[in-house]
């Protein structure tokens, strides 16, 4: 693994993290985490994924984990975005043209999908884990968040339950103990974006054509599996796949079962390979 940190759009420095397999990379995968989490918490699907000759990329966004900027803040989704552009732009020139699928979980989702939307020419897929869409929220509790966004956008409202993410004690432990994630809750602007960038998305996830493999777990309580259904359905790609784990959590390549979450994603990118 090479950690190293770039420069993001506005002049942050963004924190990447990188695994390249021993042998030419036959294609790479570039994983944008949601809340609770950092590139530090896929370190062993990364490793599961370069042992199939991938290389693997994965950014802290802003804010977050070891990057730059205000700690769990963003104004707009958008700079999130550029966040995963400036990580793109360093995998282009060191990859050298390979097929990259981009993963996304939660609100690492509904940013890939953005970031898909505005360069979906450029993905050989998207995969998309526990889908941030339409969150376990009342729609009224959502309009008065983003009002108060407005007033006092950096006050912090939102607190995700670490228990919520698995149903491994080993990983909720873990995640208690990660001084990068400690107490953390989101702003107003932040759950403000969020819901912006959905709002976006319900008009035109069906201008997704690329392949995609959505995949949520079913007893996931911090985003809702009917949000992923909801993507499947409308997404125009011709190569798309829907899978829901019964009773997995919301970060279901952290939960227990792990191995077949992955070995689904493994395969999936398998068949979407060039031949070797």
């Amino acid at each position: 693994m090479q950690e190293e940190t770039i420069k993001g759009a506005s002049g942050l420095n963004i924190f990447v993290r990188s695994w390249r397999p021993a042998e030419k990379p036959r294609a790479v995968v570039v994983i944008v985490h949601g809340f609770n989490a950092h590139s530090g918490s896929y370190l062993w699907v990364a490793e599961q994924l370069a042992g199939m000759k991938l290389a693997v990329y994965a950014l802290d966004l802003r804010g977050r984990g070891k990057s730059g900027g205000e700690r769990f803040y963003v104004e707009r989704i958008d700079d999130y975005e550029s966040d995963v552009a400036s990580l793109m732009k360093l995998v282009k020139q060191r990859e050298g043209g390979l097929p990259i699928f981009l993963l996304g979980h939660s609100a690492g989702g509904v940013v890939a999908c953005v970031y898909t939307l505005d360069h979906q020419s450029e993905l050989a897929g998207l995969i998309c884990e526990s889908f941030a869409f339409r969150v376990p929220a009342p729609d009224v509790a959502i309009a008065l968040l983003k009002g108060l966004s407005h007033l006092a956008p950096h006050a912090h409202v939102l607190r995700l339950r670490n228990e919520d993410f698995s149903r491994d004690p080993k990983v909720v432990q873990a995640m208690n103990n990660d001084p990068l994630i400690a107490n953390e809750s989101q702003p107003t602007g932040t759950v403000a974006a969020l819901a912006h960038a959905d709002a976006r998305l319900e008009k035109e996830l069906s201008h997704i054509s690329l392949p995609l493999l959505v995949i949520h777990g079913t007893a996931d309580k911090a985003t809702k599996p009917s949000g992923s259904q909801f993507f499947y359905d409308s997404a125009a790609s011709g190569d798309k796949t829907l899978k829901f784990y019964e009773g997995y959590f919301h970060d279901p390549l952290n939960d227990i079962g792990k191995e077949t979450v992955i070995a689904d994603i493994k395969g999936w990118i398998g068949e979407r390979l060039p031949p070797a």
